[in-house]
């Protein structure tokens, strides 16, 4: 399942679980894409448990809408990862490190209160 909500205006909440079929992923990108037009320097929870590796029809939705992906990470200066495995949790932080202007710090599933805290603040 993968589900997008916007709580705040200027934030976006990801939740992704289990394995994802091509028509979820397509549809969960598109409200990725929707609900995130109009947010500056905004902030993203991304929260993942039970991931399982897509199937090939989902990759391919994703390569599909990945110019407009990229163009996003414009709009975010933080995301909070959630993840019940840890090399999700290790995978997401260098991410981070990789992407300039964009703060990426992982949390395990029982610290949400300090994710969101992180979110607000900005402090590490």
């Amino acid at each position: 399942m993968l589900t997008i909500t916007k709580p705040e205006a200027n934030r976006v909440d990801v939740d992704l679980s289990g394995k994802i079929s091509s028509d979820e992923m397509a549809k969960g990108l598109d409200d990725l894409l929707e609900q995130s037009q109009d947010v500056n320097k905004g902030t993203m929870l991304y929260t993942v448990t039970s991931f399982a590796f897509p199937d090939l029809g989902a990759i391919a939705a994703e390569m599909a809408r990945l110019p407009k992906l990229f163009g996003l990470l414009g709009r975010f200066d933080r995301c909070a990862v959630l993840s019940d495995t840890s090399w999700l949790r290790t995978a997401a932080e260098i991410e981070g490190a990789l992407i300039p202007g964009f703060d990426i710090k992982a949390f395990d599933l029982d610290e949400r209160d300090e994710a969101e805290a992180w979110l607000k603040t900005g402090i590490a």
